[in-house]
């Protein structure tokens, strides 16, 4: 069974940084591949940033690009998403994600149906 736990999430003024942290236990599963998603209130929720299991490719949706950074310590078995430049339009539920879907390209690899486990999330707003 996979498991997942966010933390690091908090309040910011528009222009900071943060950094988003998920720790996971992967059980018997061989390594999966692992996204951030976000759902601000009233949207659906919206893949931000993925990395491919094997080949450490990274993905990442248009409105994140150069901002946002995705990286993973094997070693910690911890999922990191590095925030810049955070905007209120980034306010949000962010959420670790793991799974065994398409992960050859990035429509697949930030998209929800991709992932088979989800982290319960952490909150981040952002004020301008």
């Amino acid at each position: 069974q996979v498991q997942l736990a966010e933390s690091g999430g908090g309040s910011v003024q528009a222009g900071g940084s943060l950094r988003l942290s998920c720790e996971y236990s992967l059980g018997s599963h061989s390594r999966p591949g692992m996204g951030w998603f976000r759902q601000a209130p009233g949207k659906e929720r919206e893949g931000v940033a993925a990395m491919h299991p094997r080949r450490g490719h990274t993905y990442y949706a248009d409105s994140v690009r150069g901002r946002f950074t995705i990286s993973q310590d094997s070693a910690k078995n911890t999922l990191y998403l590095q925030m810049n430049e955070l905007a209120p339009e980034d306010t949000g539920m962010y959420y670790c994600a793991a799974g065994f879907g398409d992960f050859r390209t990035e429509v697949g690899a930030l998209r929800s149906g991709s992932y088979s486990y989800w982290g319960q999330g952490t909150q981040i707003t952002v004020s301008s």
